[in-house]
């Protein structure tokens, strides 16, 4: 079973549905139990990154989290999911994530204005090393994004894959157990579906 954590943030019944249609079974939860026991789990997130870290201390999910991630099962973030993994957001204001990764979650800050903020629409990804998570896509795969922040990564050999948009950026991020996607992978057809099955079958 995967768990999907439910905080108040994020497309989870599109989520839970994506799954679904690859072959796993997903159940939306705010159960530490069931989260806790979950064989595999998923933090998606649409929003502000003040606003995610206050659904999950609202919650009492942030230890839960963490102790998930430190069991060593696999947990995969989801847009604002991936960037609450970090150790700060830098979104009005600087703001403590859950330090499962280290680095920093920044804006989007262009020169040129022809470049809209926040990226909304579809990009391709770079892919940087081989994984499990992303075998059998092709390199420049595009996937859907609605994100103006972004996470730099304190560890470079952590990223699987990254992004041109004004700049270059983590757009997948993996360190043992712990996995991150900046896209919406659940609106990303059929390349998003083909992560996700990866995520259920591979992972």
């Amino acid at each position: 079973m995967i768990a999907i954590i439910d905080y108040g943030a994020g497309n989870l019944h599109s989520v839970q549905k994506a799954i679904e249609f690859v072959g796993g079974q997903a159940q939306i939860t705010n159960s530490v139990e069931k989260i806790l026991t979950a064989d595999k789990t998923i933090l998606p997130g649409v929003g502000a990154f003040k606003d995610g870290m206050d659904g999950l201390e609202a919650n009492n999910l942030i230890p839960v989290i963490k102790e998930f991630a430190a069991s060593g099962k696999p947990l995969l973030g989801i847009c604002l999911g991936m960037q609450l993994f970090f150790d700060e957001g830098h979104e009005h204001g600087i703001h403590e994530g859950l330090g499962i990764l280290p680095g920093r979650v920044l804006g989007f800050d262009f020169e040129d204005k022809s470049l809209k903020i926040p990226q909304i629409g579809w990009n391709t990804i770079a892919f940087e090393k081989e994984n499990p998570l992303t075998s059998e896509l092709p390199d420049e795969s595009y996937v859907y994004f609605n994100h103006g922040y972004y996470c730099e990564t304190a560890n470079a050999a952590r990223s699987l894959a990254s992004t041109e948009y004004g700049i270059k950026f983590t757009s997948i991020v993996n360190a043992e157990n712990i996995y991150g996607v900046q896209f919406h992978p659940e609106k990303s057809q059929k390349i998003g579906l083909q992560i996700l099955r990866n995520f259920v079958e591979k992972i």
